[in-house]
């Protein structure tokens, strides 16, 4: 359509069809220019048969005045009568040639013509076809857009979904962990009351110190824990929450002994 590649299979190269047009251009203006040459030789050639028909009427009046003169008229007129005879054939064989010239050119640019008239009606039909063509094609589009847009609408569904659903795992697996720990801390801690109550005896302080302190250094190791690990939970469904992906794994909790 812009017209800046070769119209294959009408064009070999770029600008075949403009070069043939122009050269029929030049030869229309060759022929133009034979047949005014033509017109100007024959127009010389009716000038000549006039003024030698002069002359030769000229001649016949003087004939009274001598014979000689008479002789003379007749030589020149037949010097006269040959050239123009001379000049007489080489204008019609030089008509005869453009008139060769001529029909030649006239085949030549009927031929263009015709070829010309293929080319277009080819063009025509190539050009309906790309336009149907892209028609259907600009159809497709829309439809693919259409789905495009939809496929992309459900995609943001199932990632909202998705989402929701990793958070949903990350908060259970976190509210289990913290269960098991507290759960944890308020047995250690209930062993630790008992035990204190035991050591208010002065006979059984000395030995359950060990213990106690036993106790209270566990419980405060699992609330540390329980500190880590609710900090990574949040963490990790912050990270979701934002986009990132591959943080659906749970947090690794130490189990620690009990005293």
């Amino acid at each position: 359509e812009t017209n800046t590649l070769p119209f294959h299979p009408f064009e070999n190269q770029q600008g075949d069809i403009l070069r043939v047009e122009k050269e029929h251009q030049v030869l229309k203006e060759q022929l133009k220019e034979a047949e005014e040459k033509f017109e100007q030789l024959q127009s010389r050639s009716l000038e000549e048969i006039g003024a030698l028909e002069e002359l030769l009427k000229k001649s016949v009046q003087e004939t009274e005045v001598s014979q000689n003169e008479l002789d003379w008229f007749h030589q020149d007129s037949d010097t006269q009568m040959k050239k123009w005879q001379q000049e007489k054939k080489e204008n019609r064989d030089n008509l005869k040639a453009l008139r060769s010239t001529a029909k030649k050119h006239s085949d030549t640019n009927e031929r263009y013509l015709k070829t010309i008239n293929d080319k277009e009606k080819q063009y025509n039909g190539c050009l309906d076809k790309f336009l149907e063509t892209s028609n259907k094609f600009a159809h497709d589009k829309g439809k693919l857009e259409e789905l495009i847009k939809k496929s992309q609408d459900d995609s943001q569904e199932c990632e909202k979904r998705a989402v929701k659903a990793e958070v949903s795992v990350l908060q259970t697996w976190k509210e289990t962990e913290i269960w098991k720990l507290k759960g944890t801390i308020a047995k250690a801690e209930g062993n630790l009351r008992m035990l204190k109550a035991l050591s208010s005896s002065a006979s059984a302080a000395p030995v359950l110190k060990s213990q106690i302190d036993s106790w209270e250094i566990f419980i405060a190791n699992v609330k540390k824990q329980l500190e880590k690990v609710e900090a990574e939970y949040d963490e990790k469904i912050e990270l979701v929450k934002n986009g990132a992906r591959n943080c659906l794994s749970k947090v690794e909790v130490v189990d620690f002994p009990f005293p």
